[in-house]
């Protein structure tokens, strides 16, 4: 899920109904507040008092606050304020997040034709923010419009636009559709069943329709990318105001339900997100309680970590867990030199992976990876087909020396990129820079805010391959909690899409597409793990991707906030559907 958060995403939560039953006031929780990494035991604070105003923000603007045009962890988590989709993540704190529950869905998809068919029933009575009431024909407008209208709305997956029966008869989606018939392959026989029909089984449909594409849209609202500036909402929050890069507003949807929705309350008054906040205030202002949540959910920056870590009571009020998340840099499978394997193994040798995770942070930002999956992903198995080995502190360049002679590029020069307001990240990519001058490879950083970073740079094959774009930094976090939904958006050639592209190294390899295809069809979980892990092995034999740490994040916990639980489902971030303002 470029949801990293990445993503993330690589970028990822939780304290609904459930966990706050039975809550009155500020009662706190078992486990209290004022212990580090308790939001990854339960719920800090929890409470359902009303009122008040949760306060966000973020170090740039997001991509896009339209559900059906997102790829990052923290919005996919920030939208289930103002958009149902038909499934989502029962709160829950650590892996018990990972628990898919029906939403905007009575129930669980009901599998048939031997898994590739899916039916779901939507729930009687949801309204949107107008007073309208959502039908089935909403959400099949939706993922038409997410999928197949990509000249416009380009920053999601496309699972949708892979898998659906009839995606290859033509269909130009709904801003071409003369028709107006949409897509054969999504049924709506009344206005509370919404079918889908796959070109072959998919075992794991039921997270697919997790993601907010499916988060129903009204056709005749839509305003295609400006729909952005003005969601209409079927959470418990509606759109206020919308300054484009500076301040989004929320209020309390006054046609919101309990009745319909299990999972959500309606604790804050208002719900403010400041844009384009400096890392160093956001710390800053977490700690004072002006700011409850950073809503990027990727940390504190170093400067805030090193107070933190050497003051035992700060130190208590953080969370520091894994999410499901690589941090890795991507070779660029196209571009020279690195079209040849033995150059993209050199590679694997030759970046120094104790320098880069020092600075990321050091070990309590992830420990050094050697395999595509993260620790914490089903299927995950142990290995390292690239073994660094060091002198004290040196790292041995031998085996990197080798494949690049056999490579025969000689000195040569490229272009690394990275996100320009994470500066995580540009320290990682000017290390790379560093390992890389010692086996005669040339480069030179290229950075690019977050919001741009996928639809015009680093997700553009043409951009890449006109700049000369060898390396690409990424941090990416797993789709849904599958071996597939973590692999199938980076990997297979199918995912690759010519702007807001995930699959960064460009690499369409038969067998590892296959083995992905296959792999989903079956119904037997073991199984399907077992091949998550050979697509590992089989990407890693490719040398594409250079894994360089399992990502953890360090989050500070406000204070002055109620029902905090952080959750692997979202990327390690904490639940957004429930926070509210401690009294």
């Amino acid at each position: 899920m470029r949801r990293s958060v990445p993503v993330a995403a690589v970028a990822a939560i939780t304290s609904a109904g459930l966990l706050l039953a039975g809550c009155s006031g500020d009662k706190g929780s078992p486990e209290g507040s004022g212990e580090a990494n308790a939001a990854t035991k339960g719920v800090v604070n929890a409470s359902d008092a009303k009122g008040g105003t949760v306060t966000y923000a973020l170090s740039d603007a997001p991509e896009s606050f339209d559900p059906g045009n997102t790829y990052y962890a923290f919005i996919y988590n920030f939208s289930r304020l103002y958009a149902r989709p038909l499934t989502t993540f029962k709160p829950g704190p650590g892996a018990k997040g990972n628990e898919l529950v029906p939403d905007l869905a009575e129930s669980m998809g009901k599998p048939s034709d031997g898994g590739k068919t899916w039916t779901y029933k939507i729930r009687k009575g949801v309204k949107y923010d107008d007073g309208t009431e959502v039908t089935s024909q909403d959400v099949k407008y939706a993922v038409e419009r997410s999928n197949f209208a990509r000249d416009t709305l380009s920053l999601g997956p496309n699972y949708f636009q892979q898998f659906l029966k009839d995606n290859d008869g033509g269909y130009k989606g709904p801003y071409k559709d003369r028709s107006k018939a949409g897509l054969k392959s999504i049924e709506t026989p009344d206005a509370q069943t919404v079918v889908f029909r796959l070109k072959k089984p998919f075992a794991e449909f039921d997270y697919l329709v997790s993601a907010p594409q499916t988060a129903p849209v009204p056709q005749a609202k839509d305003k295609g990318a400006d729909y952005t500036k003005s969601v209409l909402s079927t959470g418990s929050y509606k759109f206020e105001s919308y300054a484009e890069g500076k301040k989004l507003t929320l209020v309390r949807n006054p046609h919101w339900s309990a009745k319909t929705d299990p999972l959500r309350k309606q604790l804050p008054d208002k719900i403010v997100l400041n844009l384009k906040v400096a890392q160093s205030t956001i710390d800053k202002d977490l700690k004072s309680g002006n700011t409850l949540v950073d809503l990027a959910g990727r940390g504190v920056d170093g400067q805030t970590q090193a107070q933190l870590l050497t003051d035992p009571k700060e130190k208590a009020n953080t969370d520091n867990t894994l999410g499901q998340r690589l941090v890795y840099t991507a070779l660029n499978t196209k571009v020279k030199p690195f079209d040849n394997i033995e150059c993209r193994k050199a590679v694997q040798y030759a970046i120094d992976k104790k320098a880069v995770q020092t600075s990321l942070g050091g070990p309590i930002r992830g420990e050094l990876a050697s395999t595509v999956l993260p620790t914490d992903i089903d299927g995950y198995q142990k290995f390292d087909l690239y073994p660094q080995k060091y002198d004290g502190d040196k790292l041995d360049l031998t085996e990197a020396k080798k494949h690049w002679d056999k490579c025969g590029a000689g000195k040569t020069t490229t272009t690394i990129l990275a996100r320009n307001d994470r500066q995580d990240e540009v320290d990682a990519a000017t290390t790379v820079i560093d390992s890389l001058k010692k086996i005669g490879v040339t480069a030179k950083i290229q950075s690019y805010p977050t919001s741009k970073y996928f639809s015009d740079y680093a997700g553009v094959p043409k951009f890449n391959k006109e700049n000369n774009v060898g390396l690409i930094m990424m941090q990416w976090g797993s789709d849904f909690p599958t071996g597939y939904g973590y692999l199938q958006q980076i990997l297979n050639g199918k995912a690759i899409s010519q702007s807001g592209n995930t699959n960064l190294s460009e690499l369409d390899d038969p067998e590892i597409n296959k083995l992905l295809d296959s792999a989903i069809a079956d119904t037997d979980k073991a199984a399907r793990e077992k091949a998550y892990a050979e697509i590992d092995k089989k990407t890693m034999e490719q040398a594409a991707i250079v894994p360089l740490t399992y990502f953890k994040v360090l989050m500070y916990r406000s204070p002055k906030a109620t029902n905090l639980v952080s959750t692997s489902a979202f990327s390690g971030q904490y639940d957004y559907l429930n926070i509210g303002v401690k009294k």
